[in-house]
């Protein structure tokens, strides 16, 4: 174990040697004879302890704590002075001494106990400056769970743009924790105590979205009996959050793309001209860059909000982060359920890590929810978790295609029903690739699947 450093300057080699050949048992210590020598070897070292004369050639005992507290990592600085007083004490603590000693009544044991409850002292303050450290920087983190590489280059990241204004992309597959990694990015920012707005684009039609985001005036159509302020208006000062961002219709798109090179707007039916001081996070489970070479989204639009692109893994490469997501689901269905479950069984922990996730998080997290309302014991089997996950087939509580297409007087709703059911499970789940494979819009397959009640294909 490393001795703490102390650094004893004085002017006159019999009380530096002195105090040297005291303390070095217990410490480890260098000696300077005036105050610009020991301002060469602070600045070339640190130190957790100066030990210092008042009253030297040259720069003084005062001087030389200022010039010591001004560094990076300034030590702590206990003043000798055979000029002892009160008042000096005082002056002395006022101008950055953590501690006033008088050369006259020195005793070595006393030093000693002051120079241990300083490092002390010191020690503390440096665990607490990294315990600030840790919960400032995880803050706003604490629900994204993980420690698999991928994920802590997310952190890592996220903890990089947050305290910037520059516009966030969040890329990943549906269900990956898009929203939570926009929360932490805004929890995380300067913009933390104002408010964090979340807009789901594709939960509403082209007309709803544009007065959603910049409000109405009354009159404006149909239905618009009051003035509605709008999104962009709610988050001013803080962040808005842009989920689905590749369902928007162009008409959005290039309002969108004028807020973002002016940061101005007008709310539908009025000519008047309002600002907000709005971050934008974006996020979509779309490959963007291809929409907008099959021209469905506007280039200019996609480089504004890819100021900073974060890109999700998905929970099959994420390793064994899907055990680590399942372990805090468990707590906390375990207590919405009032159910006495500590944790899971082997053959389950093979099972979780052995799936593939095709729902990532979102699934992980249904199913845990499962198997916690299904146990009968104090540990979550292999039989407890949803067959899907344990290998089997699901016996899904939907109708497969076939099915349905061998009903008697089948309707076009039935066609377009078995259609859906096909290409979702073709696709594994994985809502657009299933749009593009069927040829509707993501937004429109979101409405048919509540058309239907097939959200839980």
């Amino acid at each position: 174990m490393l001795k703490p450093t102390v650094l004893i300057v004085d002017d006159e080699k019999p009380t530096r040697e002195g105090l040297r050949a005291a303390l070095e048992d217990r410490y480890d210590v260098y000696i300077a004879e005036d105050g610009e020598g020991a301002m060469r070897l602070l600045e070339e070292d640190g130190y957790d302890v100066l030990l210092t004369d008042l009253r030297m050639p040259g720069i003084g005992g005062l001087d030389l704590i200022k010039r010591a507290k001004s560094l990076s990592k300034p030590p702590i600085c206990i003043l000798m002075t055979a000029y002892g007083s009160e008042e000096m004490a005082v002056d002395a603590m006022r101008q950055g001494a953590d501690d006033y000693i008088a050369k006259g009544r020195l005793q070595i044991d006393e030093l000693e106990m002051r120079i241990a409850r300083a490092v002390r002292s010191q020690k503390l303050e440096s665990e607490n400056r990294e315990l600030r450290s840790q919960v400032d920087t995880k803050f706003g983190l604490e629900n994204v769970i993980g420690q698999s590489p991928a994920m802590e280059g997310i952190y890592e990241i996220v903890q990089q743009v947050a305290p910037a204004r520059a516009s966030v992309l969040v890329l990943g597959e549906s269900g990956t924790g898009k929203e939570l990694i926009a929360k932490a990015i805004h929890n995380l920012s300067p913009r933390a105590k104002q408010p964090l707005v979340t807009v789901h684009c594709a939960a509403l039609s082209p007309t709803l979205l544009e007065s959603e985001l910049f409000g109405h005036e009354k009159g404006a159509f149909t239905g618009a009996h009051e003035r509605r302020i709008g999104r962009f208006e709610q988050a001013n000062g803080g962040t808005l959050f842009l989920d689905e961002i590749g369902e928007i219709d162009q008409a959005i798109q290039v309002k969108l793309l004028r807020f973002l090179g002016e940061r101005t707007f007008e709310r539908v039916g009025s000519n008047k001209t309002l600002s907000s001081d709005v971050r934008i996070i974006a996020a979509t489970n779309r490959n963007l860059e291809h929409e907008v070479a099959e021209g469905n989204f506007r280039e200019d639009l996609f480089f504004r909000l890819r100021v900073v692109e974060l890109s999700l893994p998905p929970l099959r490469d994420r390793g064994t982060d899907a055990v680590l997501l399942a372990k805090s689901f468990l707590k906390e269905f375990v207590q919405e359920n009032a159910k006495a479950i500590e944790d899971f069984h082997p053959d389950a922990v093979e099972a979780l890590l052995n799936h593939s996730w095709p729902g990532n998080v979102r699934e992980l997290r249904t199913a845990i929810e499962h198997a916690v309302v299904l146990c009968r014991g104090n540990t979550i089997g292999l039989r407890d978790l949803p067959p899907s996950v344990r290998g089997e087939s699901a016996g899904a509580p939907h109708p497969d295609a076939k099915e349905v297409l061998s009903k008697k007087n089948l309707t076009v709703e039935d066609a377009e029903k078995a259609l859906i059911i096909r290409a979702l499970k073709e696709c594994e789940g994985n809502r657009t690739k299933a749009a593009e494979k069927i040829g509707m819009s993501r937004r429109t397959l979101h409405r048919k699947l509540h058309t239907y009640n097939l959200h839980d294909l």
